[in-house]
């Protein structure tokens, strides 16, 4: 499938919206991106707190933590296969070897809190009334907002007490995006025909929940007009350059000439 006809998501849409630049060496030009143990930390934290919710919240802290473990490892192993050199890693703190181990350690005790902290303040999960996953769990969809076939995973969607639901996304760094919470929101009510007025983010590095997003005068056409924009540039071709402080964090820069 090509870049013109595949479907968007929030990242490609924010990518895209942040330096056009990357956008096209990265899914266009498909240049080798450097590793960063960051997103293999986020990638287990999440795959940990799935399997813990999927699992009814039986796991025990041990059992999620093992699971945490296992995936990073995994992950990061492979990633020194393809790029043994952790110089060339990115690392926002240190080196890229000292931030491998650091990270495991972290993303272990960031697992065990939150399974501490779902089983105490943790809302039901909602049930999906169709659907390959029983409960509301990294639920994929698929949808069309301005035209455009946007897909997505929404992390979980929770029961509020008045019986509308609301959106959440897990996060284990400190970048946050109402976009994705106001996306969440418009595919769930246009596919389910059910409310969501609010979202909100588990922050894994407080290991709470952020303040609540007011979501309830978010339209459709509104966050529609983001992916028709974002659709319309990469069709005709235009991916302008928006170099700056961000450049340090790109995982493309190496091949870049406007860093």
């Amino acid at each position: 499938m090509s870049i013109e006809t595949q479907p968007r998501s929030v990242s490609q849409t924010q990518q895209y919206e942040k330096c056009g630049w990357q956008y096209y060496l990265q899914r266009v030009e498909r240049v080798t991106p450097r590793p960063a143990a960051w997103s293999h930390h986020g990638t287990a934290f999440h795959s940990a707190a799935e399997a813990f919710e999927l699992s009814g919240r039986t796991l025990t802290v041990k059992d999620v933590v093992e699971l945490f473990s296992d995936s990073y490892s995994a992950s990061v192993s492979a990633s020194l296969a393809k790029e043994p050199n952790t110089d060339r890693w990115l690392s926002a703190n240190g080196t890229g070897s000292e931030d491998i181990a650091r990270r495991y350690h972290l993303g272990q005790a960031q697992t065990a809190r939150y399974v501490e902290w779902a089983q105490e303040h943790q809302p039901e999960i909602w049930a999906t009334p169709a659907g390959p996953l029983p409960l509301a769990v990294e639920l994929e969809f698929m949808v069309e907002l301005g035209g455009v076939k946007v897909r997505g995973f929404i992390d979980q969607l929770t029961v509020e007490p008045d019986g509308s639901l609301r959106v959440r996304d897990l996060k284990t760094g400190s970048m946050k995006s109402k976009f994705q919470l106001e996306t969440y929101k418009t595919a769930v009510e246009k596919i389910y025909g059910v409310e969501v007025n609010r979202g909100d983010w588990y922050l894994a590095k407080r290991g709470g929940l952020s303040r609540p997003v007011k979501l309830d005068q978010v339209t459709e056409e509104t966050v529609g007009e983001r992916f028709a924009v974002m659709d319309a540039g990469v069709k005709r071709g235009d991916f302008p350059a928006k170099p700056g402080f961000s450049c340090r964090f790109c995982d493309v820069s190496h091949a870049c000439s406007f860093k």
